[in-house]
C-alpha cells in the first residue's frame, strides 16, 4: 500500500490519501491508512491487519474535452477519440473546475466506464478579467491586489497585472506563478 494507490473494497473505490507505518517499541507494526471514496466523497480511517488483502483497482486515463455544465450542476466532458459524453458530478471535481474553460483538453480518470476525476497540468494560462486598479507608489513594496480570471476564480496577483493580460496559475494552489509568455 502506497499513498495514490487506489483500491477496490466491497465494491468501493476507495483512494489512499495518507499511509503511516509505526513500530512502537517492542511491540507489533501498526499500520494507520486514510481513505476517500472516489464515488462519495466521503473519508475515512482504518487499520488493516497483517491478514488482510486488498484487490487493487485498475484505472484509465483519457484526453478529453470539457463542453459544459449542466443546469443540475453536472458538468460533461466529451472524449477526444469517441466523442462519447461523460458527467462528472460538481461535488467530486468543482475545486478543479476554478482552473478550466469551455474546450480545454484535461484527463479524465476512468474505471471501467465510470468517470471518477480530473488530472490537471500543474500550471494552467488564464486571462485575467477583473482587476483593482493600481495605486502608484504601491508597487515597491510587493503589494498585491485582488483580481478574477475567465474562469470566475479570483486570487492575489501583483500590483502590475492588469484586465486581460494572460497569466499563469499554479493548479494545485490556486496562486499567481507569473505572466504568461507569448
Amino acid at each position: 500500500m502506497r499513498k495514490g494507490m487506489v483500491l477496490l473494497i466491497d465494491g468501493q473505490l476507495l483512494l489512499i490519501t495518507d499511509y503511516s507505518h509505526a513500530t512502537p517499541g517492542n511491540l507489533r507494526a501498526v499500520i494507520q491508512v486514510k481513505t476517500k471514496n472516489l464515488t462519495t466523497g466521503q473519508t475515512s480511517a482504518f487499520r488493516p491487519s497483517a491478514s488482510d488483502s486488498f484487490e487493487t483497482a485498475f484505472l484509465e486515463k483519457k484526453k478529453c474535452q470539457y463542453l459544459y455544465e449542466e443546469a443540475n450542476g453536472d458538468y460533461i466532458f466529451m472524449d477526444s477519440e469517441t466523442f462519447v459524453q461523460y458527467p462528472l458530478p460538481r461535488d467530486l471535481i468543482q475545486d478543479k473546475m476554478a482552473f478550466v474553460k469551455e474546450s480545454d483538453e484535461v484527463q479524465v480518470t476512468f474505471h471501467e466506464t465510470t468517470p471518477l476525476g480530473l488530472e490537471l497540468p500543474t500550471n494552467v494560462v488564464l486571462q485575467v478579467t477583473e482587476a483593482e486598479m493600481a495605486v502608484k507608489g504601491n508597487s515597491a513594496t510587493g503589494v498585491k491586489k485582488d483580481a478574477t480570471l475567465e474562469t470566475g476564480h479570483s486570487l492575489k496577483v501583483p500590483m502590475h497585472i492588469d484586465v486581460g493580460e494572460l497569466i499563469t496559475v499554479n493548479t494545485d494552489t490556486g496562486e499567481f506563478v507569473g505572466r504568461a509568455k507569448e
